[in-house]
């Protein structure tokens, strides 16, 4: 489903990944975990092919890296979920239009957006906050409504990039139990952290990544 074959990425500071390979399959879930800068962001962007590597190639259900012409990465995301650390919500939209926005740009049918908003809005645990402004809303809500809008175009795998690195200890707990939960229903998930006491539990796969390199 996602595989990355041998990468060689470097930034101008020299900092990257040097050989990297690694793969995610259908209903894993795998923590990427290393300190900050080792390059586990840079892993995520080469799935979603904001980068492209120096050498090796991705492959990500049918998009090869080698092959992608840019007209083609906004199909490629559709198949995507991505959650940030700082939750890149639209805060002049209500929490039903954030979710909504992803759907509206894909041409979705207006009867069907409503369900499937509120399909994830529920499963997130956000359904009576649904018309209320995100700003107005704690760190963890917000990364729910993240998670969301993630979610509504129904990935095939969940990329979180530290989606506990702003909330407190209440917020990630309810965050890690969200994602595991996702992830028993049937949804991928490939989630980067420096935090190494979120990490671990039954049916989990750890990557360790220092200095570019894979370990």
């Amino acid at each position: 489903m996602v595989h990355l074959h041998n990468i060689s990425y470097h930034y101008s500071s020299g900092a990257g990944l040097s050989s990297v390979s690694l793969a995610a399959n259908p209903g894993e879930f795998v923590y990427l975990i290393g300190p900050s800068g080792a390059g586990k962001s840079t892993v995520l962007k080469l799935i979603y092919m904001d980068i492209f590597p120096e050498r090796g190639h991705v492959i990500v259900d049918k998009f090869n890296s080698m092959k992608m012409k840019k007209r083609y990465i906004p199909l490629l995301r559709r198949k995507l979920g991505i959650i940030f650390q700082d939750f890149k919500l639209l805060y002049d939209r209500s929490v039903y239009d954030n979710v909504a926005f992803v759907l509206q740009v894909t041409g979705a049918k207006k009867k069907e957006l409503k369900k499937r908003v509120l399909r994830v809005l529920a499963e997130v645990g956000l359904s009576h906050k649904r018309n209320q402004n995100p700003i107005h809303l704690s760190g963890g809500e917000q990364q729910r409504v993240a998670i969301a809008r993630a979610l509504v175009n129904e990935p095939i795998i969940l990329l979180a990039d530290e989606p506990t690195g702003n909330l407190d200890p209440v917020a990630t707990e309810e965050i890690m139990r969200l994602l595991e939960k996702i992830n028993v229903k049937g949804t991928a998930v490939l989630m980067a952290t420096h935090d190494y006491q979120l990490v671990g539990g039954p049916r989990k796969r750890v990557l360790r990544i220092e200095n570019g390199r894979l370990l």
